[in-house]
């Protein structure tokens, strides 16, 4: 980030991971909604601890590249929020975000949310710094993501990352931002913070309130991370809606050739050569 944007496209499991590092992008994301809906359930708080910790486990693995991973609002109260960064450094994740929002959450690009107190998502923040800090020697990232904007107003969002920042967050994660010039001034805003002016991160998902921004007018506008948190799964998803479809109607897949990953395609992924010992990467 040093050096410029980075882009994270989400990875809801190891294959997909891989595909993200072979496709050269240099930091995956996992997205606490992919991996609720890939279990089936809606984004609310309804996975464990232990289940988000399994998938960036196999991500970090999978890719091989530095993952920040969504972490809710931390699977409870400080003392979750704690085990909770234990448990995503061990798992091999670089970083995680925690939420301002009151549990159970909502995605973020809906209406209805609620927040905790400054002095509450501060304290979260203090003892994540503070994890941090004991089992990495603060080389992992507390992101702090604020949903404030679509709550209490754009004003109240700064005034809630800055003190995030106060508390110990190295990244910040305005959600729910509508357009170029708010992305733009809450940039500036941050940078009013001097040296203590954090890390930026955008959420480039569809079909929310973000319009779709390219990376290269994210970085002009002053952020050093770019999220995509769903693209990959609604990706797959339509297209696997599409080849039931096609199965259903005609009783054959043969029209849904063309947009496969072929088995060739599929072993090089995992490099695996049919006949070959196939050693376990350490």
């Amino acid at each position: 980030m040093k050096s410029g944007t980075v882009a994270a496209p989400g990875a809801f499991n190891a294959l997909v991971a891989r595909a993200v590092a072979k496709a050269g992008f240099e930091a995956c994301y996992v997205s606490g909604g992919a991996i609720s809906v890939a279990a089936g359930v809606p984004d609310v708080g309804l996975l464990t601890l232990d289940h988000f910790a399994k998938i960036v486990r196999e991500v970090s693995w999978g890719s091989g590249l530095p993952v920040i991973a969504d972490a809710d609002t931390g699977f409870g109260e400080e003392e979750m929020v704690r085990r909770t960064v234990v448990e995503y450094n061990h798992s091999g994740a670089a970083g995680l975000h925690l939420e301002d929002q009151v549990f159970p959450k909502r995605c973020g690009h809906l209406d209805g949310k609620a927040l905790v107190s400054i002095d509450q998502a501060c304290s979260k923040i203090q003892w994540a710094a503070k994890a941090s800090a004991d089992c990495s020697g603060g080389s992992f990232i507390i992101c702090a993501r604020t949903d404030a904007k679509g709550v209490e107003g754009f004003d109240a969002a700064v005034n809630r990352a800055k003190a995030y920042v106060q508390a110990g967050a190295s990244m910040i994660f305005p959600e729910g931002l509508t357009s170029e010039e708010e992305f733009g001034a809450f940039a500036t805003a941050m940078e009013s913070m001097g040296d203590s002016k954090p890390y930026m991160l955008a959420n480039m998902t569809e079909f929310g309130k973000t319009p779709m921004i390219p990376l290269s007018r994210f970085s002009e506008l002053g952020y050093d991370l770019v999220i995509y948190p769903v693209s990959t799964m609604r990706i797959a998803m339509g297209a696997i809606e599409r080849g039931l479809a096609e199965l259903m109607e005609t009783g054959s897949m043969k029209g849904q050739l063309g947009g496969m990953q072929s088995r060739d395609e599929l072993y090089n992924l995992v490099g695996y050569t049919p006949g070959t010992a196939w050693e376990f990467p350490v």
